[in-house]
């Protein structure tokens, strides 16, 4: 039997946004656009064009997408307007967004305290406002909101809300639980009924957090009849979170009452790299990972000690629901030395590197890996500096240059027009086939200073590295305290013995004129130190990716 396709749709970036403390940039929002695209998800929901600059800017210049569609978010016309004459609908046509969703109410109450208008009324604003982007062409779905309390006040005028939607050509009419209060139970009956009540309808699923019901919910609307699932990554999302995306592709994915019935657009190989998407999130937020996220989280398959170690040790299907490395996780056994070498390979895979596992340098490679996440360094956000790490291990890396010092300052004075500034000066010392070079660079912060000093002069190298841009900075404060790490584990030996101090991982993001991006890692008990160690990397990554000739080394 054929199996029917069950569509994904991402909301990270509009309704993820809404979450407490998260604020996106445009370029996190071109990052995990892409990263989705990547993953498989077949839409890819924005933001809210005209509600914000960051999102105005977004949908400007949007992400060149492969396969998702990009999907702008709004609301209805206004009561008083019609379609052809909404700024709000003219806003989202205005994009270039094939896929266009929009809100409306179908709770009797919020239309009577919220809207103040005839429920009639608000009934012909779905149907106008869903006939006005089908003539524009676009792709239209109707997020049909607080749809289950609704149905539970008065179920005849939420239905008449979504016929009205349906019968005005929608592409999707999706059933939101926008308070989160509904249950499983109360799911499957409410979408059952619907798929029943409006013969043809596409339905999906919006589900909130509030009583950590929203993956479940969304499993119970599908095996009822829904066939689009809206989430976000991680869970993100206001007050208690969205349905996980995650958790959701993983049961998708791996479940046979899901899998054996339903396909999605998420291959097997993408599925290898959902657990480096649910954590790439994590580093472009500046945060700790869950450790124990379903499927992703680090301590997901962790095993410790007595029975389970042992029988995990003969078959790991004694205590593992799925195979760790099928979600791109790895297995953590305290007492075998073999956790994390199918992981290694899949990420060596990743970057064209095919080696026998029975290579030995496979198992140096493991132990480098180890210790430097020992000492706090994180490759999940950072693919360049792992293949570079993997790659030196291996003796592919050539010596491009050298760098003999560097020296950071920062004057707070006032200039000639009497206002306080800031300065920072950067000077460089590098060798380069045993010439030494001093380089001196200003900016507005000490790594901007370091980066422009940096890249002013490395001799024949220079047109390697003329197009490169750093184009996004983050740091985190990996803290100690007691003997206990706040942030990611211990950091150094010394320091955990200790009880005390901080160490700082910097992460960067830099890109050329080909369109090409790619991230490095440093980690320091010195900011400057770990962004240096990051800027050096990120220059050796591009000469190495485009083939530069090797140095001769320094001199004597």
């Amino acid at each position: 039997m054929s199996k029917e396709r069950l569509y994904l749709f991402d909301t990270t970036l509009r309704d993820g946004a809404q979450t407490r403390g998260v604020d996106f940039s445009v370029e996190d929002k071109r990052n995990i656009a892409l990263a989705l695209d990547r993953l498989g998800v077949d839409y890819v929901e924005g933001g809210w064009p005209g509600a914000n600059p960051t999102d105005s800017a977004f949908f400007a210049a949007p992400p060149a997408l492969s396969r998702a569609r990009f999907t702008a978010f709004g609301m209805t016309r206004r009561p008083g307007r019609s379609a052809d004459n909404d700024p709000g609908l003219a806003g989202l046509t205005g994009t270039t967004a094939p896929a266009i969703c929009i809100v409306g109410k179908t709770w009797d109450f919020q239309v009577d305290v919220a809207l103040e208008i005839p429920r009639s009324e608000n009934i012909d604003i779905i149907g106008d406002s869903i006939a006005h982007l089908r003539a524009k062409g676009r792709e239209a779905m109707l997020d049909a909101e607080h749809f289950f309390d609704g149905y539970k006040a008065n179920p005849a005028y939420a239905l008449d809300c979504l016929k009205a939607a349906h019968g005005a050509g929608a592409d999707w009419v999706v059933l939101c639980d926008t308070n989160g209060g509904t249950l499983p139970h109360e799911v499957s009956r409410i979408v059952a009924t619907v798929a029943d009540a409006i013969p043809g309808i596409r339905l999906g699923i919006h589900a909130h957090n509030d009583t950590d019901n929203a993956v479940a919910n969304s499993l119970a609307a599908v095996l009822a009849g829904a066939r689009q699932v809206q989430g976000t990554l991680n869970g993100l999302g206001e007050r208690c979170g969205n349905a996980n995306l995650v958790s959701l592709i993983g049961t998708f994915c791996l479940k046979s009452d899901f899998a054996d019935r339903f396909e999605t657009g998420i291959t097997e190989k993408a599925l290898s790299h959902l657990t480096q998407t649910s954590r790439l999130l994590d580093e472009i937020l500046n945060r700790s990972p869950n450790k124990h996220a379903p499927y992703v989280g680090q301590a997901a398959f962790a095993h410790k000690g007595g029975l389970h170690v042992s029988a995990v040790l003969k078959n790991p299907r004694t205590y593992e629901h799925v195979p760790p490395e099928a979600v791109g996780n790895e297995r953590q056994v305290l007492i075998s030395d073999q956790a994390g070498k199918s992981n290694i390979l899949a990420r060596l895979r990743d970057v064209d590197i095919e080696l026998d596992p029975k290579d030995s340098r496979i198992d140096r490679l493991l132990e480098e890996v180890k210790e430097r996440e020992f000492l706090g360094y994180s490759y999940d956000g950072a693919d360049a500096s792992f293949e570079l790490m993997a790659r030196r291990v291996l003796g592919q890396v050539p010596d491009y240059f050298f760098v003999d010092s560097f020296k950071v300052l920062v004057e707070r004075r006032y200039n000639a027009r009497r206002e306080l500034v800031t300065v920072s000066e950067a000077i460089v010392r590098v060798q380069v086939d045993g010439q030494k070079m001093l380089s001196v660079g200003e900016g507005n912060g000490p790594v901007n200073a370091l980066d422009a000093a940096l890249r002013q002069d490395l001799g024949k190298y220079q047109s390697y590295i003329d197009d490169l841009e750093l184009v996004d900075f983050k740091v985190r404060i990996l803290q100690l305290g007691n003997g206990v790490a706040q942030g990611d584990g211990p950091i150094s030996v010394d320091r955990w013995q200790a009880g005390t101090g901080a160490v700082t991982r910097v992460l960067i993001e830099s890109a050329d004129k080909t369109g090409n991006r790619w991230s490095t890692v440093g980690v320091s008990a010195n900011i400057v130190e770990a962004s240096f160690q990051a800027l050096a990397d990120a220059i050796v990554f591009k000469l190495y990716r485009d083939g530069a000739p090797a140095g001769t080394g320094p001199a004597e």
